[in-house]
């Protein structure tokens, strides 16, 4: 058992001994610590709902394909959501946003996007992102703005709730003080080697990623005819 509070001292002088008094009254167990293991569906999913729009997404687990995680994936994925997704999946594609996320603890990277009135086209530009990345011709003053939208997020403002969170995060994750500056000197030193070799990665994405829709019955049919009955169709909601 982890407590974890956030509070200022004199408030913690008073609560500090009910917490203790609290966990001395929890029994000991020697029962090992169980272990969470999920069966992931490995087919994509088309799940049907009475829509008119789509919210489409495609991930993958870039460590389970060579990645070695480094802070300047966070400027990348900065940077792709802002140009390639924005102008493919919103602006030209109508989609309500469209936008890329990376967990850097799992490993797995997906792109979504939300109130889509594609599908198809829309996985299609999901797939044409990493050559995107390994082709883009960026300057030097590029990057850098890229840099400080990424150390903006790194470095966000927090409330005391937020950073008390944040700690039991870095906690449990094991991200010590020298891990994260490791990481921050990494993000500065983004160069456009970094997107071609993460471009390189995110072709894994193209055959292995999964696809899972959750959009309107037409859309799914209509992709179905199109590609094979490649979504699994589960109605969800009548």
């Amino acid at each position: 058992l982890i407590a974890n509070v956030t509070l200022d001292a004199q408030n913690w002088s008073q609560v500090q001994p009910k917490l203790a008094a609290f966990l001395s009254t929890l029994p000991d167990s020697d029962s090992p610590l169980v272990q969470w293991t999920p069966n992931y569906h490995a087919e994509d999913e088309g799940l049907a709902i009475p829509a008119q729009v789509n919210y489409v997404a495609k991930g993958a687990n870039l460590f389970d394909h060579g990645y070695t995680l480094k802070g300047s994936q966070q400027v990348i994925t900065n940077f792709l959501r802002t140009t390639w997704l924005w102008e493919r999946v919103r602006v030209q594609g109508g989609a309500y946003g469209g936008f890329c996320v990376f967990n850097t603890l799992s490993g797995v990277f997906s792109f979504l996007s939300y109130r889509d009135p594609n599908l198809l086209s829309t996985i299609e530009n999901y797939d044409k992102a990493a050559q995107f990345l390994c082709e883009v011709e960026i300057d030097s003053d590029e990057i850098t703005r890229n840099i400080i939208g990424a150390i903006g997020e790194i470095d966000d403002y927090q409330l005391p709730d937020a950073k008390g969170y944040t700690s039991l995060l870095r906690y449990l994750t094991h991200q010590t003080p020298d891990y994260l500056q490791e990481k921050r000197d990494q993000v500065l030193a983004t160069s456009l080697e970094d997107f071609r070799t993460f471009g390189t990665v995110l072709t894994a994405l193209n055959d292995k990623g999964r696809v899972v829709v959750v959009g309107s019955q037409t859309a799914i049919d209509t992709a179905n005819a199109e590609r094979g009955d490649f979504l699994h169709v589960t109605k969800v909601m009548n």
